[in-house]
């Protein structure tokens, strides 16, 4: 199903990808507070604790870490602990009205983070440093869309208690929700304010929310014990409280492959119509990756995108040129992204393990990072290839 590639890399400047540079970066000294309100002990142990999170529930987040430009690492860190904090939600709670309680908290933590001062806790005092950052670096014209980590609480709680996507069209919205929004926070830390480069994250951010649903499949079919959450895939998979099984696969994909979900909680990868299944929301992701790496060839080529953004008429998306700002091309512009786009690299290893298990999506090898990630992000770094 997806055409076998090459992908190859240059040392970034950041140096190799490897745990001791994640262990260093995240211990290293702070050399000024985020703000009056934050001491810079306290910063350094909130990255430390964020890192640590990231190594244990995000592994491949960890170790795309060296492409991000060194001033927005921070960011970079706190928005994927702030991922996974939000992810883990149903899993850590008994019931989704406790769910919502926890999301609210991360509401009011999130509010008050990007004012400046943040409650005590880890994630919102990253965050708060960040966000002070981002001002920092662009004189003042830059922040967080607050907006934008709304709408992913918002849609984390509405998929509490696991209802089904009716279609694949609301899987792509969840995954646009979720996963491409997290995408967008991360593109304004650079900062960056460019339809372009949001463009090209929507498709990336789509391909990764639909391919972590996917891997969150097995999980939700067979939850384990309440309050227990593991997760070795990439970006923090998709896990809920729910303790019934779940059968999270869009609606008209499961109906075209005449898949019931008593007979996937019966029997498993035996389900008549499991695979085909799989493989049509497998390939729906894999279209998102080539049609960005479509988009990334086509504006260095100087040429526009085959199709409209679909959501550039969004208010978070309407970019109004900055006074005093050095306007950029459109290739300069992904070529300053680039870093931000890495996770489709982990996200095509992923769908071409699944494809290699013949899309049996409780193969127990797609449960684990694929160790080849760190030198094929490092070749893809060096040819700017996804």
């Amino acid at each position: 199903m997806f055409a076998s590639r090459r992908l190859a890399a240059k040392i970034p400047e950041t140096g190799s990808i490897c745990r001791q540079c994640a262990r260093r970066y995240a211990s290293s000294q702070v050399e000024q507070p985020a703000s009056s309100y934050l001491t810079a002990e306290e910063i350094a142990r909130s990255r430390r604790y964020c890192m640590d999170m990231l190594r244990k529930s995000d592994t491949p987040s960890s170790l795309l870490l060296p492409y991000i430009p060194a001033h927005a690492r921070d960011a970079y860190i706190a928005l994927r602990a702030f991922n996974i904090e939000i992810a883990r939600t149903a899993d850590t709670t008994s019931t989704p009205t406790i769910g919502a309680m926890r999301l609210q908290f991360h509401r009011d933590a999130v509010s008050k983070a990007l004012s400046g001062q943040p409650p005590k806790q880890p994630i919102a005092i990253l965050l708060a440093k960040a966000a002070e950052d981002i001002a920092h670096k662009s004189e003042g014209r830059g922040k967080w869309s607050k907006s934008w980590f709304m709408r992913i609480i918002d849609t984390r709680e509405k998929y509490l208690s696991n209802p089904p996507y009716p279609s694949m069209s609301a899987l792509e919205s969840y995954a646009e929700n979720t996963y491409s929004t997290l995408m967008y926070l991360t593109l304004q830390s650079l900062p960056m304010a460019s339809l372009t480069a949001d463009h090209v994250a929507s498709h990336i951010g789509k391909a990764t929310g639909i391919a972590a649903v996917l891997r969150g499949f097995p999980l939700l079919a067979f939850p384990g014990p309440p309050n227990k959450h593991s997760n070795q895939g990439q970006m923090a998979g998709d896990v809920g409280a729910k303790r019934q099984g779940a059968v999270m696969l869009p609606l008209d994909v499961m109906a075209e492959a005449g898949l019931r979900e008593e007979d996937v909680l019966r029997n498993g990868s035996n389900a008549h119509g499991l695979r085909d299944a799989v493989f049509t929301v497998a390939t729906r992701a894999n279209d998102h990756l080539i049609t960005a790496r479509q988009m990334l060839a086509n504006v260095r080529a100087g040429q526009e995108a085959d199709h409209e953004f679909e959501h550039q008429n969004e208010a978070e998306h309407v970019y109004l040129p900055a006074k005093g700002a050095k306007s950029e091309t459109q290739a300069q512009e992904v070529e300053r992204a680039f870093g931000v786009f890495m996770p489709a690299i982990a996200t095509q290893l992923w769908l071409d393990r699944l494809e290699k298990a013949d899309f049996d999506i409780f193969s127990p090898k797609l449960r684990v990072t694929d160790w080849r990630l760190p030198w094929k992000a490092f070749w893809a770094w060096n040819r700017r290839k996804i």
